[in-house]
């Protein structure tokens, strides 16, 4: 036990300042992060949409995310990462006030194709960030850091959100406008001042050796393959943005508030473990090795699914699923770290950043196709199999790497 607290505290030590306070922006960002969790049961339930035109507008939150991820790379190598990150912040607060006023299903579409380019323009910045302040032994760890920031607001943010909507819905948007406001001002206090990074010597040496011809990303085929994989793991991975809730809801007759008790525990898993599991990893899995078994729980998770039991099968599947985040999305970002050169970061990162965005197109679309016509069981299973393809090509892929 003696041994297990001091690798726990072993995992929080050499994180930079910097590093903390970003974590502590996206934990407040992410804190009001209400919107997207009750998204598909906001439009079914509110405004009487049906399962397929649901999907078809969080097919646009992905459309949004994949031109707001390639934004924000390109604009982040141009301008740098704070005012991407400023601008995007405050960017998506008056959107998110004015969700409510569109009740058709092309308005909403529009409203939240915009949205969520404003929104995901913030992911490749912030990635840079992260990169850019962190200590090169500690990479990984500060990208863990940032990701436990992200699921503990993710775990208090669909449990509020779940009371907010037994209330009303538009008390979910409110909220979530709220704290990207909170969160860009206390953005803009700590990093306005700081211009240049905080890294060790060895880290900046390496940083100043600028390449004669950088690679670009889209023409690194094997980063291609990579990134096209990760696509398929994120894609059956945001099924707990989309259809799992409507599974939920559908399938075991829960309502919002349990709903969002359950994702709430999810983000309250991978916040316990995250840093712990990520440094244990480190030190005996390699890249490949984590992302497969990462990969390879996930699948397990969605098999569970269709076992006709009580609630424990779905805390119990959503424990795995949380697992598997820390274990395999971490190191896919540190993948891109390692793989870019310094003019070509924020291209790299918005690559990775793309790979996960069009998931946002592709996975509430199949997944309520899917639903819709075969039922959710053939959903889980054929989610499973997915993935364990993927994880053997991420794993084949990141050791040629």
């Amino acid at each position: 036990m003696k041994e297990l607290i001091r690798i726990y505290i072993d995992s929080y030590r050499g994180l930079s300042r910097p590093a903390w306070m970003l974590a502590l922006v996206m934990l407040v960002n992410r804190t009001g992060a209400m919107v997207l969790p009750f998204l598909g049961i906001y439009m079914t339930q509110a405004l009487n949409f049906s399962i397929r035109e649901a999907g078809v507008v969080l097919a646009c939150f992905g459309l949004g995310a994949v031109t707001g991820s390639w934004l924000g790379g390109w604009l982040t190598d141009r301008f740098g990462n704070f005012w991407v990150q400023t601008l995007s912040l405050l960017a998506s607060v008056p959107f998110f006030i004015a969700i409510p006023l569109f009740t058709s299903a092309e308005g909403l579409a529009v409203m939240i194709y915009v949205l969520s380019v404003a929104t995901e323009s913030f992911r490749p910045a912030n990635s840079v960030s992260v990169a850019r302040y962190a200590r090169p032994e500690n990479i990984t760890r500060a990208f863990s850091l940032n990701r436990m920031a992200i699921n503990l607001g993710f775990s208090v943010g669909p449990a509020l959100g779940g009371f907010l909507a037994s209330i009303s819905y538009n008390w979910i948007f409110y909220g979530n406008a709220m704290a990207a406001f909170i969160a860009a001002l206390v953005f803009i206090f700590f990093f306005a001042k700081r211009k240049g990074t905080v890294r060790s010597t060895l880290a900046q040496e390496k940083d100043d050796k600028v390449s004669p011809n950088p690679v670009s990303p889209y023409r690194d085929w094997l980063f291609l393959v990579f990134s096209l994989l990760c696509c398929v793991y994120a894609i059956c991975f945001f099924q707990l943005l989309s259809t799992l809730p409507l599974f939920y809801q559908h399938g075991h007759g829960l309502n919002e508030r349990q709903v969002g008790i359950i994702l709430g525990f999810s983000g309250f898993v991978v916040v316990v473990f995250e840093m712990l599991l990520v440094h244990i990893a480190e030190r005996r899995l390699s890249y490949a090795g984590s992302i497969f078994i990462g990969t390879v729980l996930c699948a397990v998770s969605f098999a569970m699914l269709p076992i006709p039991t009580g609630h424990w099968v779905l805390y119990a599947s959503i424990f795995m699923l949380s697992i598997s985040e820390i274990l395999a999305m971490p190191f896919m970002a540190s993948v891109a770290v390692q793989r870019a050169s310094k003019q070509t970061q924020g291209a790299y990162m918005g690559l990775n950043a793309l790979a996960f965005s069009a998931a946002h197109v592709f996975s509430p679309f199949l997944g309520t196709s899917v639903a819709d016509r075969y039922g959710f069981n053939t959903l889980w299973l054929g989610t499973a199999v997915a993935l364990m393809a993927a994880a053997a090509g991420l794993y084949v892929v990141v050791k040629r790497m």
